[in-house]
């Protein structure tokens, strides 16, 4: 991607899409909500990045063990309102995955959208599987979430390259943070195509409350467990 094109994502009121640019609508994680979400995001994730420490170090040996390569995947992505951002998962693949995309892509299971997922992508290494099915890949993003730039619950961040094929109305799912679960992650995940994920995130941005969050994040130990859509 282009520097114009990127300095565009970052700073513009609005997005280019598939259709050309188009606004992200407000956020309603504002005011005393918006507060009282930050304060419960940050406190929460403090004590789980202390209390996963050990876990992390675990993680972290098996996955350097078994490939050569960083022990942490870092990607930009987009966040709230076309903000870009680095995330951090436990890397799941091998370090020459995303050099060898071109040699899998046409097995993408996802048909109605640009993201790409394959059940069966030999990319992925045997502990990056476990990981997946665990999602304790994720668990890295609680640092993005001490950092501000992720919450606790929200969309899933796209790419940038995702978000320019996106319909103007799509946009609506960036209006707020990018979380480490949300509505779509304890529906199905994978299991869902990219319609059926926007439009749960959609949903999940017009009724947002805090109460809602609350509700999520007791939902999300079970689906974690079920492993529904996980891989």
């Amino acid at each position: 991607m282009n520097s114009t094109v990127t300095e565009e994502l970052r700073g513009a009121p609005s997005l280019p899409t598939a259709a050309g640019p188009a606004p992200v609508p407000a956020s309603p994680q504002v005011g005393v909500a918006g507060a009282t979400k930050r304060i419960l995001d940050f406190t929460l994730a403090l004590a789980l990045a202390i209390a996963i420490t050990p876990l992390v170090l675990i993680i972290a040996i098996a996955v350097v063990v078994e490939s050569a390569g960083p022990v942490f995947f870092c990607q930009k992505r987009m966040g709230r309102g076309g903000q870009i951002f680095t995330v951090i998962k436990f890397r799941s693949m091998y370090r020459d995955a995303e050099a060898r995309l071109h040699e899998v892509s046409a097995n993408n299971e996802i048909t109605d959208g640009p993201t790409f997922k394959w059940r069966d992508d030999p990319r992925i290494t045997r502990v990056g599987r476990l990981l997946r099915r665990t999602s304790l890949d994720e668990l890295p993003q609680i640092y993005n979430v001490l950092l501000g730039n992720m919450s606790l619950v929200g969309p899933r961040p796209p790419l940038e390259s995702e978000v320019l094929k996106y319909e103007p109305w799509q946009l609506e799912r960036l209006a707020v943070k990018p979380g480490m679960t949300g509505l779509w992650q304890v529906s199905g995940r994978s299991e869902l195509g990219f319609l059926e994920m926007v439009l749960l995130d959609i949903d999940y941005v017009r009724k947002w409350s805090v109460r809602r969050d609350v509700v999520l994040l007791v939902r999300t130990p079970w689906a974690v467990i079920k492993g529904r859509g996980a891989y």
